[in-house]
Formats: structure tokens, C-alpha cells, sequence
């Protein structure tokens, strides 16, 4: 898929999220029975999402409908993981989104980025490289790096870098979550992008909050 495909396909779908209509059997989860079924996900996720090791991704603030998305993945084993297979086994969709939504409502603990990779970073997240055929990630996943949950695509801000970093190095590897046109976008990007450049993206994105886009301007 060329640049110009990936760039367009992400544009589209970003400003048809807004536009679509909410689907009959839409399940709508519930903050308040989700964290008492969200209690198994503290040992690696911390209580409040806010996992304390950065092997495991921060929930806190992810969007619901994302959330649910994967659980469902890890359910019927297009997404691989033990642990999370075992624990999606027996859940329902409602479970899925009440956990969601338990989670949608907590505060992501800001991160911290490395100054040595800043520049980089930012430049790919806000500007992509077209020489290496990769669009700018805030165009999916928007400038504050807050998502843009209609549309399929999850909060990024504050996320471990080293989290990030094993992702996008397992999409390069080839590695998809499902087969539909949002699984399909990550591991065409990452392909094109280097290990130092997966590095420098991920610290940007651990560092990427509200402060930072003040910050940063529009670079």
C-alpha cells in the first residue's frame, strides 16, 4: 500500500467516524459494574490503568469501544496472548465493555520522553516521512495523541514506550491483530520504519500529553 493510499485510507475513516451512524445492537458499558470485573486486570494493568510495569500498556483513559475491541481479539485468538486469551475466555460483550468503561474513565499518568529522541519523534508523529512512505500519526491518533475512538483508533498518550516499541517491532515482524482494514494499517507503517525510528516513536509518544503539545507548538 503506497503512502498516499495509507495517508488517504487514514483521513477517510478518521472524518467518517463522525459521520456514521450508531449501529442498532451498539453495546454501551458500565463504569460502575466494570470495575469490580476489571479487578483481575489490576496485577499487570494497575487498579486505575495505570500499569506500573512497562511491559504491559496503560488502560487508563484508552477509549471503551478500543478496549472491548481487544479483548474480543485476544477472545477468539486473532490478537496472541496467554494470559489475556484465558482471561477473555469467558467474557461477554457486555463484560468486555463495562471493563471498557471502567477503564475510559480513569486519568493516564503522563509519561516522560527522551530528549535525545524527541526531534525524531515528533517529526514522524506529527509530519510522517514520505521518503520512507509513512503518514503522520496524528492523523489517526490525533495531536494530543488522545485517539479518535469512532473511528477505531486508540489513545496513544502517556503509553510505555517500551510497550510501544515491542508492538510496532512485532508489527514490522509481521505480526496483525485481525483482518480487517484497521488491523491491516500498523503493520504496513511499521515495515517502512527502522529500529531507531520505532525507538524514537516510542518515546515521543510516552512523553506526549497536553503539556507537550503546548509545548511543541505545531512541529
Amino acid at each position: 500500500m503506497s503512502f498516499r493510499r495509507v495517508f488517504a485510507l487514514s483521513l477517510l475513516m478518521a472524518a467518517c467516524a463522525g459521520q456514521a451512524a450508531e449501529p442498532a445492537n451498539e453495546v454501551h458499558g458500565d463504569a460502575k459494574a466494570g470495575e469490580g470485573k476489571a479487578t483481575a486486570c489490576g496485577a499487570c494493568h494497575g487498579m486505575d490503568g495505570n500499569a506500573a510495569d512497562k511491559q504491559y500498556p496503560k488502560l487508563a483513559g484508552q477509549n471503551e469501544a478500543y478496549i472491548a475491541r481487544q479483548i474480543t481479539l485476544f477472545q477468539t485468538q486473532k490478537r496472541q496472548n496467554a494470559i489475556m486469551m484465558g482471561f477473555a475466555a469467558n467474557l461477554s460483550p457486555q463484560d468486555m465493555h463495562d471493563i471498557g468503561a471502567y477503564f475510559a474513565g480513569k486519568s493516564s499518568l503522563p509519561g516522560v520522553a527522551d530528549e535525545k529522541l524527541i526531534e525524531r519523534g515528533q517529526a514522524l508523529y506529527r509530519g510522517g516521512d514520505k521518503d520512507l512512505g509513512v503518514p503522520a500519526c496524528m492523523a489517526c491518533h490525533g495531536p494530543d495523541g488522545r485517539g479518535m475512538a469512532g473511528a477505531g483508533y486508540p489513545q496513544l498518550a502517556g503509553q510505555w514506550a517500551d510497550y510501544v516499541q515491542a508492538k510496532l517491532k512485532d508489527w514490522k515482524g509481521g505480526t496483525t491483530w485481525g483482518d480487517d482494514g484497521n488491523a491491516k494499517i500498523m503493520p504496513d507503517i511499521a515495515k517502512r520504519l527502522g529500529d531507531n525510528d520505532i525507538a524514537a516513536l516510542a518515546s515521543y509518544v510516552e512523553g506526549l500529553h497536553a503539556a507537550t503539545v503546548a509545548a511543541s507548538g505545531s512541529k
